[in-house]
């Protein structure tokens, strides 16, 4: 195998995650979907949390261009800052801390929450005390929570948590990433352990496809969503405009989370 078909391997190993979300996951993105507009068009927010690379998905919801307001992302810098791998902010730091018992509860103490929110929490193995406590708390507040895991992954790990869960058992709807356990997708000639990452691309699929569909029926309300727009498509002012009006409607609908 030369490197053009191990980067080949690669996109049929993309390819294939899209294919399986797209032939098991309708249902549940229909679910999570109408949970989220519901939170919405009632005013409250969808908050969107997660730690180490679980970070990419929160941000892929929004702020960027095609999203829209009612989405809150919490994230929390000691677990998700990945440049500095060695020294202060290193990712030794980083992994240990989201194993801490009781930091969930900790995050969440900044916040007011509502029952009418709803709480989607991002990690692909699902076990760590931090997502685990997440959600126990997210529950305890009376919100439903949505869990973006690879389920193979999380099946196959050993529960961390001491009351046994993982987040699969916690959630009231389970999005599947669609990712094999161990993350990477690709097995090398003569490299003993498999490379290339594939959770991103599964996130990426579901957040995006989760927010076209939460946009359709927010619209179908007839509460249609403001939407980051490029300037490409509708020019300089109007994109500007656009950014203004649309981070004005975050900014008041953040204002409920801080009282």
């Amino acid at each position: 195998m030369d490197s053009l078909q191990a980067a080949q391997r690669y996109m049929d190993a993309a390819q294939k995650i899209v294919a399986d979300i797209r032939a098991t996951q309708m249902d549940a993105i229909e679910s999570a979907a109408q949970l989220c507009a519901d939170s919405i068009l009632q005013g409250s927010l969808v908050h969107l949390f997660g730690t180490g690379h679980s970070r990419i998905p929160v941000e892929e919801m929004f702020p960027r261009h095609g999203s829209f307001p009612g989405f809150h992302p919490i994230i929390d810098l000691s677990m998700t800052f990945h440049t500095q791998i060695v020294g202060s902010n290193g990712q030794r730091q980083a992994m240990f801390i989201e194993k801490v018992e009781g930091l969930a509860d900790e995050i969440l103490k900044n916040f007011i929450f509502r029952e009418s929110d709803t709480f989607i929490i991002f990690s692909n193995s699902g076990v760590n005390n931090v997502v685990v406590e997440m959600a126990i708390g997210a529950k305890a507040r009376g919100m439903k929570v949505i869990a973006v895991v690879s389920v193979d992954h999380c099946t196959a790990a050993a529960p961390k948590h001491k009351s046994g869960k993982k987040l699969i058992d916690l959630a009231d709807i389970v999005l599947d990433n669609c990712t094999p356990r161990g993350d990477a997708l690709v097995q090398v000639d003569g490299l003993a352990y498999p490379v290339g990452p594939g959770s991103t691309i599964g996130y990426a699929v579901l957040v995006n496809a989760l927010k076209v569909a939460i946009a359709q029926k927010l619209t179908a309300a007839g509460q249609p969503p403001l939407v980051l727009t490029s300037s490409v498509l509708i020019g300089g002012q109007a994109s500007a405009e656009n950014f203004e009006e649309t981070y004005n409607d975050y900014r008041r609908r953040m204002s409920i989370v801080f009282g």
